[in-house]
């Protein structure tokens, strides 16, 4: 046999090997092809082409891994146990940019699981290369490490100090700074799963000096890029009074308003989240936020979009209205108790609707005028009505009864009380009776219009325990009536006055 036909079986061991790796990787892009590819063993196939001598058909094999590792914790975890980890590890060190790029990616697609599968990367000890490549001089290696980093850090609060005791904070940050926008998009995510933890891990984010460069790409014109430096801002701003105070002097307002406007629905919501975030903490940040034009465009934002984008601007007003009276009145006059009224009756979401009712109760809660604000919009008779339905959640039924409670102990608005006197359970309706007491003993007309509806008569009908709160609310609303008036209402007078009839003896000449 000739020289040339023995090379030629390698030739053909090679591209055969080449040919298994690209089908498995194209392969592995459908989903309908995973079970039958882990059926067939293809992750010990795969594993020894990792050290294949071919740098091609090494990188592939590592797509194609990644890929599969995607789609499932199973696969996963079959990539943890196969022992794939520390030979990626190892390459990711060793290899050229297009391994780099594979290896990275298959650690990220283990890592995303769980924290389990994301602790077997770090413990194969992948977070100090993956840091190394974050200095790369190729941009998608820097993508790929900064990819996995976060995937990595977003499962909890040891994972996340695990890679910044690697050193990826800093390195994060110069990656935000860099022209390339995909870049910049998974360095500011990273950033933002590292910060949400815990006080400290924020901190640590602010200590590099992101806030600033973060504050600057508001403006960027990338829809995602912007949406993800919004996340990161708000999960550094959430964690205490001082992180949000660092936020706001990096001049975020009112360049930050302008997204609510944005076409992208992600970057309205995490705008509405950031300044949700800021506005939680103090009074004194919520009238920031107020001064600024912040509840009036949230207001309009929360009007523009629907679902689960509503949903922190709904909370962001929930907590403007609960710190002060002054605050909740700011929300009244941007007209915002009328939007959350919609949210409350035009979200099928109940988690949307509770949140609504939340915010209700916050504004409502303060003084008869801010009670009147929100009765005057009809939101009590369907608060009432998702505190009732059976098919509310637990939380939508707690958050109503709650929201119905803090404002009908204000309000004095009478024409929004009645109809409670005849759908209310008795939990609410002492509530409602109790409100009744306070107003009429001080208003004549209201007294005569309480007869005239029909209200003084349902009063009568309402069955109280003797020296119960509620038999002291009833006793002061008779009090406000002529003796003959209340008999004249009560159950059986009627009765009692036919009784008189038929025993009633004419006068005959």
């Amino acid at each position: 046999m000739s020289q040339r036909q023995v090379l030629q079986v390698f030739e053909q061991y090679q591209k055969a090997r080449t040919q298994f790796v690209q089908m498995v990787a194209e392969l592995a892009t459908r989903p309908q092809n995973i079970e039958t590819l882990q059926n067939a063993g293809v992750m010990s196939l795969l594993r020894p082409l990792l050290l294949d001598v071919v740098p091609t058909i090494q990188q592939t094999a590592a797509l194609a891994l990644g890929r599969l590792a995607n789609y499932n914790d199973d696969l996963a975890e079959a990539v943890v146990k196969g022992d794939i980890l520390p030979q990626l590890v190892y390459s990711l060190a060793e290899q050229n940019r297009f391994y780099k790029k594979a290896a990275a990616f298959v650690l990220r697609a283990v890592g995303k699981h769980s924290p389990q599968l994301a602790q077997a990367i770090v413990d194969c000890g992948a977070l100090d290369t993956l840091v190394i490549c974050l200095e790369d001089f190729d941009p998608g290696v820097k993508e790929a490490a900064a990819w996995a980093l976060g995937y990595i850090a977003r499962h909890n609060t040891e994972l996340s100090q695990a890679v910044v005791d690697a050193g990826a904070i800093p390195l994060l940050v110069l990656c935000i700074q860099e022209p390339e926008i995909a870049l910049k998009r998974i360095a500011a995510l990273a950033l933002s799963d590292i910060s949400k933890h815990s006080p400290e891990l924020a901190q640590t984010v602010v200590d590099a000096g992101a806030i600033a460069h973060l504050a600057q790409m508001i403006l960027n014109p990338d829809g995602k890029l912007k949406s993800q430096i919004l996340s990161a801002l708000s999960q550094i701003a959430k964690h205490s009074v001082d992180l949000a105070e660092m936020v706001i002097e990096a001049d975020i307002f009112p360049v930050v308003l302008t997204c609510l406007k944005n076409k992208d629905e992600y970057v309205k919501k995490n705008a509405c989240t950031l300044i949700r975030e800021i506005a939680k903490h103090t009074p004194e940040l919520s009238q920031l936020i107020v001064n600024t034009g912040g509840v009036a465009a949230v207001i309009d934002c929360i009007g523009s979009c629907k679902g689960n984008i509503r949903l922190p601007g709904i909370m962001m007003l929930g907590y403007v209205g609960a710190h002060s009276e002054n605050l909740a009145m700011a929300v009244i006059i941007s007209k915002g108790v009328p939007q959350l009224s919609v949210c409350l009756s035009e979200e099928p979401e109940d988690h949307i609707k509770a949140a609504a009712a939340w915010a209700l109760g916050q504004i409502g809660r303060h003084t008869p005028e801010h009670a009147r604000a929100v009765a005057v919009t009809n939101a009590l008779p369907v608060l009432l009505s998702l505190y009732m339905s059976a098919e509310s959640s637990e939380d939508l039924q707690v958050k109503s009864k709650k929201a119905i409670k803090n404002i009908l102990q204000k309000c004095t608005y009478l024409p929004a009380l009645e109809p409670f006197l005849y759908d209310a359970p008795p939990n609410i309706l002492k509530h409602v009776i109790g409100q009744f007491s306070k107003v009429l003993p001080h208003d004549s007309k209201a007294r005569r219009l309480f007869v005239t509806s029909g209200g003084l008569k349902k009063v009568q009908e309402i069955k109280a325990e003797p020296g119960s709160l509620l038999q002291e609310y009833i006793n002061s609303i008779n009090n406000c009536y002529p003796e003959e008036i209340v008999r004249y209402y009560s159950p059986g007078y009627l009765d009692t006055l036919l009784q008189r009839v038929d025993s009633y003896q004419p006068l005959t000449n």
